[in-house]
């Protein structure tokens, strides 16, 4: 599933292809359960028309802000990617949402699995309020996470994947946050001391920071890996520390990197650095 990174990719790509300001002029939903909480024909009525005067993400929210009113959000999920493309282009059996900007461009929501939402909201609230701080805006300080932290009992790795308690982070981040803070996933949020703090919300900083100047994580050629428009991949891969590099050393200790299963997830850590 795309993450924090991977998403804010995409939207810098929207951006940088000149979405922002254009015409909605018509929609096409070719996979009903793709749009959520209206039939296929009120989404594409509902649209039609509209200017995507803004495009950011909240969370692993795409927003497309519309004038006169409304927004469109986007949850790509596991598989999800957007393309832009020409009309005249060839669609892939994996389309399953087309939003014609102008009459020459198309933003086409290519997803294998059908996981992918689509929401056409006059307000965002209702969705998005039920996220947690941005990591990466100014609000997001030392004093804020030891607040929610300390608010709660629960092993950090199922916590930071908590898209209520901070909206953004998942598998591929919360294991290399958890190992440039020197934390074990399992230990208890409450059980923090202040320097662990410290050191866990500059983590999570920085890696957030890197994926997104490494144009976010691809980690294969396989459909439901991450690619941004124009089928870019990213390279963070490549600067991973503890994800997916099962028995390879820890760059810090030249410990093997070990797997282990926290929540149901398989978690990467340094068994040494890392020490619970």
């Amino acid at each position: 599933m795309p993450e924090l990174p991977e998403v804010q990719t995409i939207v810098n790509d929207l951006l940088e292809g000149g979405v922002r300001g254009a015409v909605i002029t018509r929609a096409e939903v070719l996979w009903p359960r793709t749009v959520s909480g209206l039939t296929s024909e009120q989404f594409c009525r509902g649209i039609a028309g509209k200017v995507a005067v803004a495009v950011r993400r909240r969370g692993k929210f795409i927003v497309f802000d519309l004038a006169p009113q409304g927004h469109l959000l986007v949850h790509l999920r596991m598989s999800g990617r957007l393309i832009v493309a020409s009309p005249r282009e060839a669609r892939s059996p994996y389309d399953r949402l087309v939003l014609r900007f102008g009459a020459d461009r198309e933003v086409r929501l290519h997803d294998t699995r059908k996981f992918g939402r689509c929401y056409l909201v006059e307000d965002t609230k209702g969705i998005l309020d039920r996220l947690g701080p941005e990591p990466l805006d100014p609000d997001f300080s030392v004093p804020l996470l030891a607040e929610r932290l300390r608010s709660r009992r629960r092993r950090l790795k199922p916590l930071l994947l908590d898209q209520s308690f901070l909206a953004g982070l998942g598998n591929i981040y919360v294991d290399e946050a958890l190992w440039e803070a020197k934390l074990h996933p399992c230990r208890v949020s409450a059980t923090l001391t202040c320097k662990e703090i410290r050191a866990l919300h500059k983590a999570i900083v920085k890696v957030l920071e890197k994926g997104i100047r490494n144009s976010g994580t691809s980690l294969g050629r396989g459909k439901a890996n991450f690619r941004s428009l124009g089928e870019k991949a990213g390279t963070n891969q490549a600067h991973l520390e503890v994800f997916r590099r099962t028995s390879e050393p820890c760059r810090r200790c030249r410990c093997p990197i070990e797997r282990i299963v926290v929540g149901q997830r398989g978690t990467h850590i340094c068994p040494q650095c890392q020490a619970l």
